[in-house]
Order: structure tokens, then C-alpha cells, then sequence
């Protein structure tokens, strides 16, 4: 037997019928048919975290969540370059070096440029420094020749240090590997400017660390005339390798090179070539080094050849922010 439904008076279906017209600012019921299916299966939470992921954590199964930064000493390696960030539903990975094993007598983290002869420091564009001449800690991007992230530099400087001293600012300079771990500390001390320029106590000087608490070496300025001149020094402050930069460099529409020499000037051992970027240059505080240096030559002055080129950056090509006029 089929059920059928109960008869209903004849005025109560013409009132069911009528009932739309009756309440025209009625809103329609669209549930009144719905009917509840099966229940899904449940997810499982993910693992190692109660009740799913905590916040600021993003799992696999959101595909527009991503993160573009890892902490630092994180075991993870870094997915995406700093400075670009992808799109929702982009994923934009950046090709890294692939990490060599440990070598012996190698400090950590150097094993990439033992095989390396030449290496590419992008440094980051800060727009916000045009717009508000506010300085900001300088960053930059270290790449070899096949285009493959070797390092990321970060300045470590309080906004005060930055903003009273400019040019002049002592620095630390922080060098990251893939894996998100402090590899090198490259340390400038503030040099008092006023004095005689062949004072001692008024030459620029860089102090690098590998690992960081460990000093492998300086480089420092000596005064001369006419051109810039460094002497690149091991851990005991012996002379191993000088750096001979141009006459003037300030030059408009060509390349600024320095030469790494040997003590007694005659072989040429490397170079620090500053690139000319265009109206950029001019413009924005965006600098484009190639440093090169002999595939076979010590690892530690392989860093110390990197490190040089910082000092140089800063004290010749790092331009501070226009100041207002005071009227």
C-alpha cells in the first residue's frame, strides 16, 4: 500500500496557495525541502598538534598558504627568496645551491665557495628610504654564476645607529645559508672621521667570523692619496692580500673595479668589479658586485675577499636617504 497524502479542505489549500502573495516582503524559505545527507568522513588532525595546527602554521592542504620565511636555525631550508612574494595560489621557488658535504679544515658553511670562482652580491631596493629618508637595515642576495642563491646578508643596526651616523655606521652583518643558520658575522667598529686621514684611528676597518665567535681575519683601510687601498690580514693581523681600487669611484656609466693583488703588487689575484646599473645606480641604493677570485685559493681569504667587498660598499657606494631642507 502506497500512503497518500491527507485531504485537506478546499480553503485551506487555496490559503496555502494565496500565502506568497499575501507577504510580498516575506523572504523565501529554501530549507523547507532540504534533507541532511550522510555524514563525511572525519579529517584527522594534523600530527603533533592537538586539535590542528596552531596559529601562523600552514599545513599542505591549503594550497594559497605558504610561508616565505623560516626562522633563524630552523632545520628546514628556505623555500622562497626574500623580497618576492608570491601570489595567492603562486608558488614561486627560488633555486639554491645544492649544499655540499662537510670538508675537513673547511669552516662551516664555506664549503659552498670552495666551488665557487665567482659570486654575484644583489643588494636589495628599499623604496621606503626614498620615500620618508628613513634608513633601513641593508639586505642583500648572494648568487654564483648559474644564478642559485649561495647566501642572504642581513645588516643587524638599531634605527638610532643607522639614522645619526649614515655612511659611517658600525655595522653587523649577519650571512645566512639555506638552512637558515648564522654561518659568518662580518663586524664594522664606528672609526672617528674628524681626524687626520693618515691617523691610524681613522681607518675603516672590517672584522670576519666563521663561525661567528671565531675571527678568520680583517681587512683594513690604508690611507692613501690617490685611490682606495685595503690590505686583507689573517686572524693574527698579518698582511696576506691588498685590494686596489680606481682613482675615482664615482664614475658615471662604467664599471667600478678593484683589484685583489698579491703583497708585492704583481699578480692579480681576484677583483671586486662594483656594476653599473643604469639610472638605478644613480637613483636607488641598489648595488650589483661580481667578485672574483681563483677556484684553488684558501677558502678563508675566499671570505675575507667576500667581506671586503661590504667595507667598499659602504663606504664608497652606500648612499644615505636626501635630508630635508631645514627652511
Amino acid at each position: 500500500l502506497v500512503p497518500t497524502a491527507q485531504e485537506q479542505p478546499t480553503g485551506e489549500m487555496e490559503t496555502q496557495t494565496k500565502s506568497p502573495d499575501a507577504h510580498p516582503d516575506a523572504p523565501p524559505d529554501y530549507n523547507s525541502h532540504f534533507v541532511a545527507g550522510p555524514p563525511g568522513p572525519a579529517v584527522p588532525p594534523t600530527a603533533g598538534y592537538p586539535g590542528g595546527l596552531p596559529m601562523g602554521y600552514y599545513g599542505p592542504q591549503l594550497p594559497s598558504a605558504f610561508p616565505l620565511y623560516q626562522p633563524t636555525g630552523s632545520t628546514h631550508p628556505i623555500q622562497y627568496q626574500p623580497g618576492k612574494y608570491p601570489g595567492p595560489n603562486q608558488l614561486i621557488p627560488v633555486p639554491w645551491m645544492p649544499r655540499p658535504s662537510p670538508m675537513p679544515n673547511c669552516p662551516l658553511g664555506l664549503e659552498y665557495l670552495i666551488q665557487l670562482d665567482n659570486i654575484h652580491v644583489l643588494q636589495h631596493f628599499e623604496p621606503i628610504e626614498q620615500m620618508t629618508n628613513f634608513e633601513t637595515n641593508n639586505r642583500y642576495d648572494i648568487k654564483n654564476s648559474a644564478d642559485q642563491m649561495v647566501y642572504i646578508v642581513n645588516e643587524d643596526t638599531d634605527d638610532f645607529t643607522r639614522n645619526a651616523y649614515r655612511t659611517l655606521r658600525p655595522f653587523v652583518l649577519r650571512v645566512i645559508d639555506f638552512m637558515g643558520r648564522e654561518i659568518m658575522t662580518m663586524q664594522r667598529p664606528f672609526r672617528c672621521t674628524c681626524c687626520c686621514f693618515c691617523c691610524p684611528s681613522a681607518r675603516q676597518e672590517l672584522e670576519v667570523q666563521c663561525p661567528p665567535g671565531a675571527t678568520i681575519g680583517f681587512v683594513a683601510e690604508h690611507w692613501n692619496l690617490c685611490r682606495a687601498v685595503y690590505s686583507i690580514q689573517n686572524e693574527k693581523k698579518e698582511n696576506v692580500l691588498r685590494v686596489r681600487g680606481p682613482c675615482s669611484t664615482y664614475g658615471c656609466g662604467s664599471d667600478s673595479v678593484f683589484e685583489v693583488q698579491s703583497l708585492d703588487g704583481v699578480s692579480s689575484i681576484g677583483s671586486i668589479i662594483r656594476k653599473w646599473n643604469g639610472l638605478l645606480s644613480n637613483m636607488g641604493d641598489a648595488d650589483h658586485f661580481d667578485i672574483h677570485f681563483p677556484l684553488d685559493l684558501d677558502v678563508k681569504m675566499k671570505a675575507m675577499i667576500f667581506g671586503a667587498c661590504f667595507l667598499i660598499d659602504f663606504m664608497y657606494f652606500e648612499r644615505s636617504p636626501p635630508q630635508r631642507s631645514s627652511r
